[in-house]
């Protein structure tokens, strides 16, 4: 079965993450589980909901490339191939902002702008683990 075009993960980006993880605590009754961030260095904390991760929450305040970008939730949608979406979405007019790469156990991911501008993230997710 194909998860092609499931919107499959979102992110908040934040620059105050102990009051973010407080509020979604709070307000959904979101809990989470911390994990290294390679990109920052720091944590990256994954939402969990009734035992299922939901979401993820990040520090963007280390990431030089999102300086003067305010918080943002950002959306990642499945594709059956990263690699032709990413080159789907430039013969369409779209931008690649990050190319291809591969998250160890997530999937391959890459982070465009659609024809009209707006940013997202697409990802083949990583096949699961048996029993996963």
């Amino acid at each position: 079965m194909s998860n092609h075009g499931t919107i499959w993960w979102t992110e908040l980006m934040t620059r105050d993450l102990p009051k973010a993880l407080d509020y979604y605590a709070q307000t959904c009754g979101w809990e989470y589980e911390a994990m290294p961030d390679p990109d920052t260095g720091g944590t990256y904390q994954v939402a969990m909901k009734d035992g299922k991760p939901i979401a993820g929450l990040m520090d963007m305040s280390q990431m030089e490339q999102l300086t003067g970008i305010p918080p943002h939730w950002f959306t990642y949608i499945a594709v059956d191939d990263v690699d032709a979406t990413v080159a789907a979405t430039e013969a369409a007019g779209g931008e690649i902002r990050r190319p291809c790469f591969d998250v160890p156990g997530i999937g391959r991911i890459a982070i465009i702008a659609d024809p009209t501008g707006a940013a997202l993230g697409i990802m083949t997710p990583a096949a699961p683990t048996e029993g996963g």
